[in-house]
């Protein structure tokens, strides 16, 4: 299972990272779409070339196609936006935010996919983009389409916990070199 490589490949020191992974993936109370498609869309968004070839082939297994699709989509947008939108944002000139955004995004209307599951993918994203004008808002979606908190959180979770090993998995390699 590319699950246990990659935890096997977590430093001692980073421990409480290893036991993370497998709570947040292994134990989660995510449907698998929702579970998979989160951890696919992190895990690209965590730029961790180790991450995302031990977790990729898992997502991929147990993704549809078309979630396997809007799950990449979903990261690929998200990174797009998460510039665009927070830097609007970071602008002391509040005019940004009156000025058409001009960008295709036509995948967030049309994602191929249930609309919660990719604005849950979406959102995690955002956090690990750190675009608080992006979580604002996938998260009012996802609480006005009914989905709890707690299902927010675990998607934070997901995507807290693939970004802090992918970021410790590659300084390890540059420290190794």
């Amino acid at each position: 299972m590319a699950l246990d490589e990659l935890k096997a490949a977590v430093p001692d020191f980073a421990k409480d990272l290893k036991l993370n992974l497998g709570s947040v993936i292994g134990n989660s109370d995510l449907p698998k779409q929702q579970l998979w498609g989160t951890v696919l869309a992190c895990a690209i968004a965590s730029r961790s070339p180790k991450v995302l070839r031990e977790l990729e082939p898992e997502a991929k297994g147990n993704l549809s196609a078309e979630a396997y699709t809007a799950a990449k989509s979903a990261a690929a947008v998200m990174a797009m936006n998460n510039v665009f939108y927070r830097t609007r944002h970071l602008l002391s000139d509040p005019e940004y935010g009156t000025l058409r955004a001009g960008l295709r995004m036509n995948v967030i209307g049309n994602p191929g996919v249930e609309k919660v599951d990719f604005e849950l993918w979406s959102l995690a994203v955002s956090a690990i983009n750190g675009c608080g004008q992006c979580l604002d808002s996938h998260e009012q979606v996802l609480r006005k389409a009914g989905v709890d908190r707690e299902t927010i959180q675990e998607a934070v979770k997901i995507a807290s916990v693939i970004q802090a090993v992918g970021v410790t998995l590659e300084a390890e390699a540059v420290l190794a070199e």
